[in-house]
């Protein structure tokens, strides 16, 4: 028993000398997209900044141990304080540093499902906790224009954010948009493949071709760019649906690599989803 325990505690040192090494690396990139909208990229969701006299906008907040070095980006863009956070939803790499952050006094803002998913998760106290919910859409008006917030139903989870800034032309997708990658469809989450492609759709019509879209994941994008993701997601809901029409197992989708073969062949596997994880994501969510 003694052995085990200390095979455990080198295990346990060892992971956490580990994640520390990778925060250390971890640099947190500052993108400009207008004179008062920034995008900050670091390790997890990407970061949206407004900045002007009114504060600081924060959207998102990736992992608790990368908040230092967040604020000293944020420092560079503006010395005012952080007015407000707003989370796109409640995975870790997206509201982990809320608690840090809460710590400011600062408000934060979600969708009423991320309060129920963060109070529900065990590794988050309270003070991760959004203290402002909404159930459709929010209206903020900072930095002297009209944010406006809503909710898409069962695309990424239950309980997605979107965020544009009317004056700035500028969106901040969430996970709702993986750039040129395969998204994560959480379906333990109450994320579906009907709903993701359908927040898509129900976007465009706020969007035109000058407007600078903040994806989940990936670089800065557009609306050719959004354009293409979509006609992604459709292809591949149109082949997964003929499939299961057609009597075809999970096993049998997952392993038909045809379906995908268009977009896998420019990397759209490349990272946290890959192919076949991609295709079961759909044969699952499709099948109900």
């Amino acid at each position: 028993m003694k052995t085990l325990n200390y095979i455990f505690l080198i295990f346990l040192i060892g992971s956490i000398t580990s994640a520390c090494a990778q925060n250390k690396e971890v640099t947190i990139t500052t993108h400009k997209l207008t004179e008062n909208i920034y995008m900050l990229e670091g390790q997890g969701g990407n970061i949206g900044i407004s900045v002007g006299n009114d504060g600081v906008f924060m959207i998102d907040s990736q992992f608790a141990p990368l908040t230092p070095k967040i604020f000293e980006a944020i420092k560079k863009l503006s010395t005012k304080p952080i007015k407000f956070l707003a989370n796109t939803h409640h995975h870790g790499d997206h509201t982990g540093g809320n608690e840090n952050i809460s710590k400011l006094n600062t408000p934060i803002i979600a969708h009423d499902n991320v309060y129920k998913r963060v109070k529900n998760n065990p590794k988050q106290s309270d003070a991760s906790l959004p203290i402002l919910t909404f159930n459709d859409k929010l209206s903020l008006y900072f930095n002297g224009e009209q944010v406006i917030i809503f909710h898409v139903d069962n695309a990424h989870t239950d309980g997605d954010a979107l965020l544009y800034f009317t004056k700035s032309n500028v969106l901040h997708t969430g996970d709702t948009y993986f750039n040129a990658r395969y998204p994560y469809i959480d379906l333990n989450s109450g994320g579906t493949v009907t709903g993701y492609i359908e927040a898509v759709k129900s976007t465009m019509i706020l969007i035109d071709d000058n407007t600078k879209i903040i994806p989940g994941h990936g670089d800065i994008s557009n609306k050719k760019e959004y354009t293409a993701f979509l006609n992604m997601l459709e292809s591949l809901k149109n082949k997964v649906e003929t499939e299961i029409s057609n009597g075809k197992t999970e096993k049998a989708v997952v392993s038909n690599s045809s379906l995908t073969k268009t977009y896998d062949d420019l990397n759209y596997g490349c990272c946290f989803i890959s192919s076949e994880k991609i295709r079961r994501t759909f044969y699952q969510s499709l099948k109900k």
